[in-house]
């Protein structure tokens, strides 16, 4: 399930303060988003959310018209993108939503019955909260049509990735970035462009003046981590925007950084932590397996009594390799006997994976289903190990993919926003 279902449920209801609608006051629209708007309870809502965040982290709570605005922008993203995601066509299947939302209740180890009992007790409306969660997928779903799947890597990124020696001396190395972003429009005037610098350069006197950097990122950044202080959290080192990457090689824990220019505005970044990351050792499997399919002329009641019957020649000791080339529907294993060749985790499609790891060292596994019909499978080795080539060419495609994964969304945001028609609306003075 996609790490933005990832909910911890009873922190998450107890931020959701909704006033009881006997109480509610008349709502407005308080601004308007394309075809779309953001009205008052929205606001209200979230920002109840936010300051109860805050408390409860300890910080120190901004003004009102701060979280406002931070708020107010973050709205008006999610609205851009939900209509956008519309437009593309991006559908939310009732069976989809309904799996995520048990997803969440299992992850909090909750039936769905007491998982709207939790929500009602909180004030919040189930129906609401299904809505939310519909959103989040439609954005999500967005994001990986409009960016994800428009990333490429290419070989000659990897090969100069492993090359470089910042990357290989540090690959294990994790760091901890606060981030500030002083925006600019994308035709920003000469004035406008003054008047971004301005800010910015009285951001980080602020901070050299002995603000709490953070708090400078809660009331400044025009970030989308603007209400998280700032924080990026933790990242590998090639994780990190390549925009930042020669400032922060030498910064030193609590140091910041100069104003760092980019077509997006104007950046100061911090460098809150650093820590050495485990090593991971690959855990690998070298199986083979008889695999027997269905088709038009086979059919599911002879898959069944034809890996049945090859269970039982192999259990009588027949050679494993020579009725896997001549019985297997696996032409690309069979040729070599059934081998898979090493295994690791997350290869083999789960049902295979899961007989696999259970099945013993020289140990033939009793037939098994899964999507591409009936296997009975021999498991001859188990190894550990690290630092291989390909283990370095997948961490290289995916933390440069990471990155400029990020990058695009970034900037992809940007001209979502520069395109979008904004209205905000000011309350009358009475």
């Amino acid at each position: 399930m996609n790490n933005l279902f990832v909910y911890v449920l009873l922190g998450y209801c107890s931020l959701i303060a909704l006033t009881p609608t006997s109480a509610m006051e008349l709502d407005r629209i308080i601004a308007v988003v394309d075809q779309d708007v953001v009205m008052q309870s929205e606001l209200d809502s979230q920002l109840r959310r936010v300051r109860e965040q805050l408390r409860q982290q300890g910080a120190a709570l901004p003004p009102t018209t701060v979280l406002e605005r931070q708020i107010m922008e973050r709205l008006i993203l999610q609205k851009i993108q939900i209509q956008k995601a519309a437009e593309s066509g991006v559908e939310v299947p009732e069976e989809r939503l309904e799996a995520a939302i048990q997803d969440i209740a299992d992850r909090n180890q909750l039936s769905i019955p007491q998982f709207k009992e939790i929500l009602a007790s909180d004030g919040y409306q189930f129906t609401e909260f299904r809505e939310q969660i519909r959103d989040e997928i439609m954005i999500a779903s967005l994001r990986r049509q409009e960016v994800d799947r428009r990333v490429h890597v290419s070989e000659s990124e990897i090969k100069n990735y492993i090359n470089n020696e910042f990357n290989q001396a540090d690959s294990e190395l994790e760091l901890r970035i606060a981030h500030i972003l002083v925006s600019i429009p994308h035709d920003a005037t000469s004035t406008e462009q003054i008047t971004a610098r301005e800010r910015a350069e009285a951001a980080i006197n602020q901070i050299r003046d002995g603000a709490d950097f953070g708090d400078v990122a809660l009331a400044v950044s025009d970030g989308q981590n603007a209400l998280e202080k700032g924080d990026l959290g933790w990242r590998r080192s090639e994780e990190i925007p390549s925009l930042f990457t020669t400032f922060v090689r030498d910064m030193e824990v609590g140091e910041t950084s100069d104003i760092i220019t980019s077509p997006s505005g104007y950046h100061i970044i911090q460098l809150t932590d650093r820590r050495s990351g485990e090593e991971v050792l690959v855990e690998q499997t070298f199986a083979r397996h008889i695999l027997i399919s269905t088709n038009e002329l086979v059919t599911e009641d002879d898959a069944i009594s034809r890996v049945n019957q090859l269970k039982i020649r192999l259990d009588a000791g027949e050679d494993f390799a020579t009725l896997a080339r001549t019985n297997s529907d696996d032409r690309g294993s069979a040729v070599d006997g059934g081998e898979l060749g090493w295994v690791s985790k997350g290869q083999m499609v789960p049902e295979f994976e899961e007989v696999m790891l259970y099945t013993e060292i020289g140990e033939i596994s009793f037939p098994f289903h899964t999507e591409f019909g009936w296997h009975v499978l021999q498991v001859l080795d188990r190894r550990s190990y690290d630092g291989t080539e390909d283990v370095k060419r997948e961490k290289a495609r995916s933390a440069i993919s990471q990155r400029k994964t990020d990058e695009s969304y970034q900037s992809w945001l940007r001209r979502l926003r520069d395109e979008a028609y904004v209205e905000l609306r000011v309350a009358d003075e009475p």
